[in-house]
């Protein structure tokens, strides 16, 4: 039997880290797991991922959407459908990779001249390239909907991150819920990250969510943050990767597969 990937999805509101708790679970996984292949998938417009990762993220997902959608509307049907064809092979050169961690961008959300088809072709696509991977880890936007609309049907661990703001914890119970209601997930953990009191967080109503961790706000993460600097380049005892270690663990003890 083929082991299916285990596939991490981080989202929340903007501004709360999600591009470096993302990068700091690939790394984790990538030194703690060596043998195994991992997939990095930047579902955010920014791609910030690229920059902590270290790596250039040359085409994007959106590129190879946009060439096919392009010839459609140009009545090009015949070499559209070619291109159609030819999209997994093109995905998989959108592909870059450095040691045992392959990244790949999905680019900016779709425009007016995209189509439905199109979208479902390449998300399937995704899912079955994700398939020769052992962990697959999603920096995804604000939001639930573009993760499925675009990357995957199907998480096994919805990371929901939040600050101590009242508003990111209420996206993250909205992302749950819609969640929940597309029943695209196997798992859900909340992470609260930037804590200037941690004390406080006994304090907040996290009634719904799984709390996992929680991230005191860390100078060396922020400036590392500023200068552009690849997760890699970072301390072993720096707070935010520590964290990312410790939460990595819980989440693949609770499945057996550390």
């Amino acid at each position: 039997m083929v082991k299916e990937p285990i596939i991490f999805a981080l989202t929340g509101k903007g501004g709360v880290g999600k591009t470096s708790l993302s990068s700091a679970f690939v790394r984790v996984l990538s030194e703690e797991h060596p043998d195994s292949r991992i997939l990095a998938i930047d579902a955010d417009p920014a791609v910030g991922l690229a920059t902590t990762l270290g790596v250039s993220s040359g085409v994007t997902v959106d590129d190879i959407r946009n060439v096919f959608t392009q010839e459609v509307e140009e009545g090009q049907a015949a070499k559209a459908m070619e291109l159609l064809g030819e999209a997994r092979y093109r995905v998989e050169d959108a592909i870059v990779c450095k040691k045992n961690i392959s990244f790949l961008a999905i680019g900016r959300p779709e425009t007016s001249g995209c189509y439905c088809k199109v979208n479902a072709y390449l998300k399937e696509v995704i899912s079955l390239l994700a398939k020769n991977f052992d962990y697959v880890v999603i920096d995804g936007e604000a939001g639930i909907e573009q993760v499925n609309r675009r990357v995957m049907e199907k998480v096994d661990h919805l990371i929901l991150l939040s600050d101590a703001s009242r508003k990111g914890i209420e996206v993250c119970r909205t992302i749950l819920h819609v969640g929940e209601g597309m029943e695209m997930f196997a798992s859900h953990e909340l992470i609260l990250n930037r804590i200037l009191d941690v004390d406080s967080v006994k304090d907040m109503d996290l009634k719904g969510l799984n709390l996992i961790s929680v991230i005191p706000n860390d100078v060396a993460t922020a400036m590392a943050d500023a200068r552009g600097d690849s997760v890699f380049s970072w301390n072993e005892d720096d707070i935010l990767l520590v964290k990312a270690r410790e939460a990595m663990h819980r989440m693949l003890e609770q499945r057996g597969d550390k």
